[in-house]
C-alpha cells in the first residue's frame, strides 16, 4: 500500500519554504505522493475548510522542480471552476515537465457562494465535471479534431503536448455519484470515509461499478510499495484509496493501526492530512516509524 501526505494548508503567515521543505522531506521518508487541495474564491479566510492560498497546479510545478521522485496531485481541483481546455493544457505541460509525475486529483465542489462568485453553475456542477473529463481523457489521449461532447466540443485545433503515458485521473467523493465518475474516468478513488468498515463497503460497491476485485495489498512499512488490488473499467484499473487526519492528538500507534486496518479493508493507497504545518514533519517521521514495526 502506497503511503502518502496531503501537504498542509497554507496561510499567509506560513513561510513559502515551507512547502518545500515539507516535501522533500516526505520524499526522503518514502511517502510516494503529496496532494494540494483547491479553492479559487472561497467565502471565507483559508485554513482547515478552504485549504490553502495557493493555486495548486502552479504550486505542483514548483515543487516538482525541487523533488526527484515524489508525484504531485490535487485532492481535489474542483473541476466546474475552470476551463477544462485551459486546465488540460495545465495538466498535460506539467506532466511533461515533471517526467510524468503529475495526479489529476478532481471533485465536484460543494461551496454555493463560491459557485456564484466566480459564475459558475453550482446546480450542474456533475453533469460539468462529467464533460470536462470526457475532454481532458479525448485530449490526453491525443484525440484528433473534431470533437463532440454534450457541453464542450471543437471543429478545429492541435492539443500538444501529448502526455507519454496516460495522466492518472483520481476521483474524490463517498458518494455514488462519486464512485461512478471513478468506474468511468478515473485510475483512482480516494474516499473520506468514517472507518475501515465504511472503507471496505465503498470498496465493495466500487468492485460492483467495475466488474473487477477490490482489496489493497502490500507492506506498509514505509509506504513506498505500490498497492495491487484494484477495480477495472474498461481495462483501466480503478486503485481504492482514502484520506485520513493525524494532528497528533492521537498516539502514533493507534494511527498507525488504523493504516493496516485500512490496508487490509481494501486500501491501495492512503494520503495522511498532519494537521498544522508546525510539527507536520516530526508527525510524518513519527507515522513512518511506527508503521515500520507492523
Amino acid at each position: 500500500m502506497e503511503l502518502q501526505v496531503v501537504l498542509p494548508d497554507e496561510s499567509p503567515a506560513m513561510p513559502a519554504r515551507t512547502l518545500v521543505d515539507l516535501a522533500q522531506r516526505a520524499e526522503g521518508l518514502g511517502y510516494t505522493t503529496a496532494w494540494l487541495p483547491d479553492h479559487v474564491l472561497p467565502p471565507g479566510p483559508y485554513g482547515a475548510t478552504f485549504g490553502g492560498v495557493y493555486e495548486p497546479l502552479v504550486t505542483i510545478g514548483h515543487l516538482t522542480a525541487v523533488t526527484e521522485r515524489l508525484r504531485f496531485g490535487t485532492s481535489v481541483l474542483v473541476v466546474p471552476l475552470r476551463d477544462p481546455f485551459v486546465l488540460a493544457k495545465q495538466v498535460a505541460t506539467l506532466h511533461q515537465l515533471s517526467g510524468g509525475r503529475v495526479v489529476l486529483g478532481v471533485g465536484v465542489g460543494w461551496n454555493v457562494p463560491e459557485f456564484d462568485a466566480v459564475g459558475a453553475d453550482h446546480s450542474r456542477r456533475g453533469a460539468v465535471t462529467d464533460d470536462s473529463l470526457a475532454l481532458l481523457r479525448h485530449l490526453f489521449a491525443g484525440g484528433p479534431a473534431p470533437y463532440e461532447g454534450r457541453r464542450f466540443s471543437y471543429e478545429q485545433g492541435v492539443f500538444e503536448p501529448v502526455p507519454d503515458g496516460s495522466v492518472p485521473i483520481m476521483v474524490g467523493g463517498n458518494s455514488d455519484a462519486a464512485l461512478r465518475r471513478a468506474a468511468r474516468y478515473g485510475d483512482v478513488w480516494q474516499g473520506l470515509p468514517a472507518s475501515p468498515a465504511a472503507f471496505a463497503e465503498r470498496v465493495a460497491v466500487l468492485a460492483g461499478m467495475t466488474g473487477g476485485g477490490s482489496a489493497g495489498s502490500g507492506s506498509a512499512g514505509t509506504g513506498a510499495g505500490t498497492g495491487t488490488g484494484t477495480g477495472t473499467a474498461g481495462g483501466r484499473a480503478v486503485a481504492p484509496a482514502l484520506r485520513i487526519g493525524w494532528d497528533g492528538r492521537t498516539p502514533v500507534g493507534q494511527v498507525a493501526d488504523a493504516v493496516v486496518a485500512y490496508r487490509e479493508a481494501g486500501a491501495a493507497q492512503l494520503a495522511v492530512h498532519f494537521g498544522e504545518h508546525e510539527g507536520t514533519a516530526q508527525r510524518m517521521t513519527a507515522l513512518v516509524e511506527a508503521l515500520a514495526t507492523r
